[in-house]
């Protein structure tokens, strides 16, 4: 006999797995996919970043699905292994499999294992790749029912390997509306710092004073269990705050893991030196150069910032795979252009590789060409801002917000390129306009004007873009200063096009004061200068205003005809912002002509648009007229709950009625009448009922898509589903951990639909992942034994 084993019918099936002595956090999800797997497939890998929890929820899969394996399941830990030689016999220990023979070990093995019904877990197979596949592929085709759990940060590669990557924990979702306590305490990386901060200080809890602190700690280490694990440990010392300021030395300050624990796995520094170790010189060398990188990257910039000095241009797109397979570089799943593929790196690893560029002096380099890579980028963009291509651009710039921010970090930290900073900063104007970022953008024109005190074209440039976003944030004081200089400047240089936006920004800080008859003569004299020069995005704002002006004064003939031109002007050039804009304006126009059927139709087309590119200002503005139209056609419930819904809107960027202050009157005046029509306690409710809707389900509500449950939220949270039926229906199944494939094959609709639903859902809860959804459904569900949610 080669081996010795226990015999008999009554023989005790053996689940040797380690006891779990802290809770498992999260991860339905992840444990019905990982599982839905393994009935597929024999062989598969669980991959992912170092202490992203590969182990614990293969543990956590093999435990549930144990029964079903007659034969045992085994856990193999192959980390303390330093080379290939004792691999099977790793095996054959963990099994308890008595060798008594000199045959190759791998043949006993698979003698063994031939007719058995064992699920082997093979953890930490990084180190021993080549041979743990060749192991994992022999097994497989050796015997008939044997199934294989991989861990490993890439991928074994054998025939027939299902691979499942292991997301970090989720933290929260980004969105305009703050969640509650309550709702931030479900979220995985959430209740895993809670739960473990209990472990040190029995009393801790999640609350109101401490959910920014505990909620940025857990962002700032990426939702990785076992970096938040590490912190939560530090709480025996430090309070959560002083935590979260130190986290910039995170690899110093994490440094207390079990004593049980790998080596690796007792420092966060040990757990990235054991990838690193990993790696080839040169995706060692690429790892370091795309941590200049801020937020994401796609191939693109991988090639032109860090190809050179060791790394071929064309050898870049192999090792950003080689990466990826590694689980270095991260697949961002977040919406973008589906026709390019971008990159992250979890801010632990980014870090990590950032003192590898330092070590080796090549970061001021680097960020050098990270800075003109994104100068470029800026100034293509602000060239083709108005076009068919300009909201793909609009929606590159925010997915690269964090990169745009770097570089101008870096132009303002030499003041050699204070200059060109500034300018990146003119030329980024849409961006500051179009998103989230307004108030930033205007702290850089500010502080780029402090310091570029040149007299010339970049300055006036910046000056007339300072002014706008003045008359945004209300600041009309200050607009009026930087457009007096820019007129000045503008003369001096003999520059028409500043001229006229000195004069188009004049006229809008008029119209704030409610002086339209000074107004209207600015807007007149842009115009002009704007046609002269052949300008057509300068004369759409021109015309966009002039016929605002114009409708305020009451000249309707003159509003609508500059509006139809400015229509014309936007089709001939394929633009679609600016004629957004427009049709708001002539909304409120053909509103006060009494047409409040093609007002709403006008105010609505608008609203589309401006949900599609997430423009917060247009949002509003498109918002207010259908408050208003509400409020004259006596729909004072539905202009309340548009209120509220405005209230959030404008606390989110900080200023009420951006830039169009003459409009204020007809808010008051709907407010006035809305609260006079319901009375104040009817009003308010109404009001905090608007305020509660999430952000999707409130355009959507505030569009008339669908029967909307705005107003009618649960007893369980007091919040209405932002999901259709259909949505909840599809989100269900993805819960249960339902491919596409099957998804589409359950409801008989196509994969492509399919597809379609699914990415509507991830794009109204704010997610980015499967796993989100499950976990949001399961909450819904617990909330209210799912009887809120439409489609139950």
């Amino acid at each position: 006999m080669d081996t010795e084993e226990s015999t008999g019918p009554k023989r005790r099936q053996a689940v040797v797995l380690p006891a779990e002595v802290t809770s498992f956090v999260g991860r339905r999800h992840e444990v019905a996919e990982a599982r839905r797997l393994l009935c597929d497939a024999r062989l598969v890998t669980l991959t992912g970043v170092g202490g992203v929890g590969k182990t614990r929820l293969a543990l956590r899969v093999a435990a549930e699905v144990g029964r079903s394996f007659r034969d045992g399941v085994w856990l193999v830990e192959l980390s303390r292994l330093s080379g290939p030689e004792l691999l099977v016999q790793a095996v054959t220990e963990a099994m308890k499999i008595q060798v008594h023979s000199s045959r190759p070990p791998m043949e006993i093995l698979t003698d063994h294992l031939r007719d058995k019904q064992a699920l082997l877990i093979l953890d930490n197979c990084e180190h021993l790749l080549p041979d743990c596949a060749v192991m994992a592929e022999t097994l497989t085709r050796s015997t008939s029912v044997v199934r294989i759990i991989a861990t490993s940060r890439q991928p074994l590669g054998v025939a027939g390997e299902q691979t499942m990557a292991v997301p970090t924990l989720s933290v929260s979702a980004p969105g305009i509306l703050r969640p509650s306590v309550k709702s931030l305490a479900q979220r995985d990386a959430i209740r895993l710092f809670v739960e473990r901060a209990r472990a040190v200080l029995p009393d801790f809890a999640l609350t109101e004073e401490n959910r920014d602190t505990v909620e940025g700690i857990c962002r700032r280490l990426d939702g990785i269990p076992l970096a938040i694990e590490l912190a939560a440990v530090r709480l025996r010392a430090l309070s959560a705050e002083q935590l979260l300021a130190r986290l910039d030395d995170r690899f110093r300050l994490l440094t207390s893991g079990p004593r049980t624990a790998l080596p690796r796995q007792q420092t966060l520094r040990a757990l990235i030196d054991w990838s690193h170790d990993l790696c080839t010189e040169q995706e060692q060398l690429l790892w370091a150069r795309v941590s200049v990188f801020a937020d994401g990257l796609d191939l693109e910039a991988a090639e032109e910032v860090c190809a050179g000095e060791g790394i071929d241009r064309e050898e870049v797109a192999d090792l950003v795979i080689g990466l990826v397979d590694k689980s270095i570089l991260v697949r961002d799943d977040r919406p973008s252009d589906h026709s390019v593929v971008r990159y992250r790196l979890l801010e632990t690893v980014r870090q990590y590789g950032r003192e590898r560029l330092v070590a080796r002096g090549q970061e001021a380099a680097l960020r050098r060409r990270h800075r003109d890579y994104y100068r470029k980028l800026a100034a293509e963009a602000y060239a083709q801002r108005f076009g068919p291509s300009q909201v793909a651009w609009f929606n590159r710039l925010r997915l690269e917000h964090a990169n745009l921010r770097g570089a101008l970090e870096c132009c303002f930290t030499e003041p050699k390129d204070v200059a060109a900073g500034l300018e990146m900063t003119a030329d980024l104007l849409y961006h500051w306009i179009t998103s989230y970022y307004l108030a930033e953008g205007r702290g850089w024109l500010d502080k780029g004007l402090l310091a570029y005190t040149e007299p010339g074209e970049i300055r006036a440039r910046a000056l007339w873009a300072g002014s706008w976003l003045a008359v945004i944030q209300a600041d009309v004081t200050s607009a009026t200063v930087m457009l007096q200089e820019a007129r000045m400047l503008g003369e001096r240089l003999g520059q028409r096009t500043i001229v006229a936006y000195a004069a188009l920004y004049s006229g809008m800080v008029a119209m704030y004061r409610g002086d339209v008859e000074s107004a209207i003569p600015l807007y007149e004299e842009a115009v002009a200068l704007h046609r002269a020069a052949g300008d057509p995005m300068g004369l759409a704002l021109g015309l966009i205003r002039l016929s605002l002006a114009h409708s305020f004064r009451g000249d309707s003939p003159l509003a609508v005809a500059t509006g139809e031109e400015c229509l014309a002007l936007c089709a001939a050039h394929g633009e679609n912002w600016h004629r957004a804009y427009m049709m708001m304006a002539l909304g409120i126009e053909i509103w006060r002509q009494g047409d409040a059927r093609r007002a709403v139709e006008l105010e609505k087309e608008s609203l589309r648009f401006n949900r599609s590119i997430d423009d917060l200002l247009g949002v509003g503005i498109n918002l207010e007229v259908l408050a208003w139209i509400a409020a004259a056609q006596n729909r004072y419930q539905r202009a309340a709950k548009l209120l509220g819904i405005l209230d959030a809107v404008w606390r989110t960027i900080k200023a009420p009625l951006s830039g169009y202050g003459h409009l204020i009157g007809y808010h008051d005046e709907c407010e006035s009448r809305t609260r006079s029509a319901l009375g104040e306690q009817a009003f308010d409710t109404a009001v905090r009922q608007g305020a509660a809707i999430p952000y999707p389900e409130a355009l959507s509500f505030a569009l008339e898509e669908r029967a909307s449950t705005a107003g009618t939220p649960s007893e369980e949270n007091g919040e209405p589903s932002p999901l259709t039926r259909r949505e909840t229906e599809i989100a269900r199944l993805v819960a249960q951990g339902l491919s596409n494939k099957d998804i589409a094959a359950a409801l008989v609709i196509s994969q492509r639909t399919a597809e379609g639903h699914i990415e509507h859902i991830l794009n109204k809860l704010g997610f980015h992942s499967r796993a989100q959804v499950a976990v949001w459904i399961g909450e819904q569900t617990q909330a209210g034994n799912g009887e809120h949610l439409p489609g139950r």
